[in-house]
């Protein structure tokens, strides 16, 4: 029996115009489909946080994330998956994205290897138990995310399913489904707009929910973030002074102090530590604010 077409394959009431309205009449109608996906992904949040909270005490116990996904949606994961090293200070290897094709296809979308379910399968092998496999698939029947969420579950990872499909037949292969009914595109079938919108959106929250859950920030401040130039260098001073009040040439001279660590300065300006006892208190903390309870508890 064929599978019924997703919603995001229908055509859209709302803009069948779209092709003789002025410019800035048709980006209204473009827009205002995207709020519609960032709306149907608030609509999933129950899910997400399920998701959030296991890959949390994954990571924690030694498992990494893992993305699968192809086109678009692909590309979206290698995004978030590779901006989570200088933003949070993550090993490159936490939070890995797999994309049939590797850099090549990336940037050529002539190399389409969606179909291709061994690539996916074959992508995943080195998978263990204590991960967490998340594909990521606007229909939600992608076969190389079908191969890759098998190799998955047949090692034990825990699997999870990002798509515009809440009927999607990879949902079979997922422990956790995330499926924001985001409807019809307003270029039908262009899931490089809606569907992809809220794909970025989930990712997005997905991966900044669990970074500040194992303590890779401090407030809503980023603590762990890699001054690889002049910008974050600056940054990094930003948030010293923005968290402690201190000057800014008192940030810089801690910041160098505690060899370029936001973490190491910020716990030095906020308590007057050493830089020993700073690193040592965020060894055993894991976090900056577990850290300065550590040192409060200390000098009691």
């Amino acid at each position: 029996m064929t599978e019924p077409s997703p919603s995001t394959e229908a055509r859209n009431p709302a803009t069948r115009d779209i092709d003789v309205v002025p410019p800035a009449q048709r980006l209204r109608m473009i827009l205002a489909q995207d709020a519609v996906a960032v709306a149907a992904a608030q609509e999933v949040i129950p899910a997400l946080a399920d998701l959030v909270q296991a890959a949390v005490d994954r990571v924690r116990a030694g498992g990494r994330i893992h993305y699968a996904g192809a086109g678009a949606s692909g590309r979206l994961a290698v995004l978030d998956a590779t901006e989570s090293t200088p933003t949070f200070g993550v090993d490159p290897g936490l939070i890995r994205a797999h994309f049939p094709g590797g850099a090549a296809a990336l940037t050529d979308s002539t190399i389409d290897l969606e179909d291709a379910a061994d690539q996916g399968r074959a992508a995943l092998t080195g998978v263990g138990a204590g991960d967490v496999v998340i594909g990521v698939s606007a229909s939600g029947s992608t076969a190389y995310v079908r191969g890759a969420l098998e190799s998955a579950g047949r090692a034990g990872a825990l699997t999870a399913l990002i798509t515009s499909n809440p009927r999607a037949p990879l949902g079979a292969h997922a422990q956790i489904l995330i499926a924001p009914d985001t409807g019809a595109e307003a270029l039908t079938g262009s899931t490089r707009l809606k569907a992809a919108t809220a794909a970025k959106v989930l990712l997005n929250a997905f991966s900044t929910a669990v970074m500040i859950g194992l303590g890779r920030t401090y407030s809503n401040l980023m603590v762990g973030l890699v001054a690889s130039n002049e910008k974050l260098r600056e940054r990094s001073v930003a948030i010293l002074r923005e968290a402690t009040g201190s000057p800014a040439a008192q940030c810089r001279t801690t910041l160098l102090e505690s060899s370029g660590r936001v973490p190491v300065a910020l716990v030095r300006l906020l308590t007057g530590a050493s830089v020993l006892e700073a690193e040592g208190a965020l060894a055993r903390a894991g976090s900056v604010r577990t850290a300065l309870d550590l040192l409060a508890g200390d000098c009691r």
